[in-house]
């Protein structure tokens, strides 16, 4: 097994136990701030919005990948065992598994307290829709939505390029996906200057959302859960989400959790219609968020050992 497959499991291991420490400067958070310190020197530049987001994003991404090649690399020449620590830090950080987990049960237990406001708060951590108005069957829909979505976003995507491509693989990918959240809607200030941050996002998450399929598949077999409801649920309905990829996970846990997801939701007082993803008309519950926390978490362990597996059949091939 090569050092870097090794890391990965210990870093999994570690988010698992301890998750994202707030004592710890997280790399997220500077990969914020230059997005934001970017932003506002092209804004104030002669650029049009679209072309300051396309060098807004190069710069932003690009920049990340470099600095994260220069923490490694000076680590390294202190000590070898600095540029392990090094890496593991940057693995580690970058994977969401226990936070998500902890922000969906945080709402369930909201719920199981009859604490809707409370509950509001906890999901307008993990969803970007209007919260105030929900009531408790949309509140765990909104939740096991987050979830599957962010199976991708916060986990198996970061995975995915860290098992190709290392520390610096996983810092890139999450520098793309720091650039969608701060930049990609489709608002007034940020439709042109978020464009390319979008569509680099769209890209990057395109292959990494199918591949994710498979892994909750697999999950679903162990779970003794709805394996061909799975695949019912994606040809029905996958193609019509309004995100490229978003509609991958989305089906896929609606199908394996027995559910049916979309519909209605508002966005700023808009309110807009999402298709209904999932081939049984089951709505969520708290029991629902729960199922798909675990659901969520034996994908990334499937997601994270088929990976390495077939990375170390590759390099045995080739």
């Amino acid at each position: 097994m090569d050092q870097t497959a090794t890391l990965l499991i210990a870093a999994l291991l570690l988010d698992l136990l301890a998750g994202d420490p707030r004592w710890l400067p997280h790399p997220v958070k500077g990969i914020g701030l230059f997005a934001h310190a970017a932003e506002h020197v092209l804004r104030s530049s002669f650029l049009s919005p679209r072309f300051a987001g396309i060098l807004c994003t190069g710069t932003v991404v690009g920049g990340t990948a470099v600095l994260a090649w220069l923490f490694v690399a000076a680590a390294e020449k202190m000590h070898p065992v600095a540029g392990m620590a090094a890496s593991l830090y940057l693995l580690y950080s970058m994977v969401a598994v226990k936070d998500l987990g902890d922000h969906a049960y945080a709402v369930m237990r909201a719920l199981g307290n009859g604490d809707l406001c409370q509950a509001r708060r906890n999901v307008s951590l993990m969803a970007g829709r209007d919260t105030d108005s929900l009531d408790k069957e949309a509140i765990a829909l909104a939740t096991v939505e987050s979830v599957a979505e962010n199976t991708v976003d916060g986990v198996t995507a970061p995975l995915f390029y860290a098992i190709l491509f290392g520390p610096v693989g996983i810092a890139t990918y999450k520098a793309v996906n720091t650039l969608d959240s701060l930049f990609g809607h489709l608002d007034e200030r940020y439709r042109e200057f978020g464009w390319a941050s979008a569509k680099l996002d769209d890209f990057v998450n395109w292959l990494p959302s199918r591949l994710t399929v498979p892994a909750i598949a697999l999950a679903s077999v162990m779970r003794k859960s709805r394996f061909f409801d799975i695949f019912k649920a994606i040809r029905a309905g996958a193609g019509l989400h309004a995100s490229p990829n978003a509609g991958y996970p989305e089906a896929a846990f609606a199908g394996a959790l027995g559910v049916t997801l979309g519909g209605t939701r508002s966005y700023d007082g808009v309110e807009h219609h999402s298709p209904s993803l999932g081939i049984r008309p089951a709505s969520c519950s708290e029991e629902t968020i729960g199922e798909s926390v675990r659901l969520m978490r034996l994908t990334a362990y499937v997601f994270l050992v088929a990976g390495i597996c077939l990375k170390l059949l590759a390099g045995q091939l080739f």
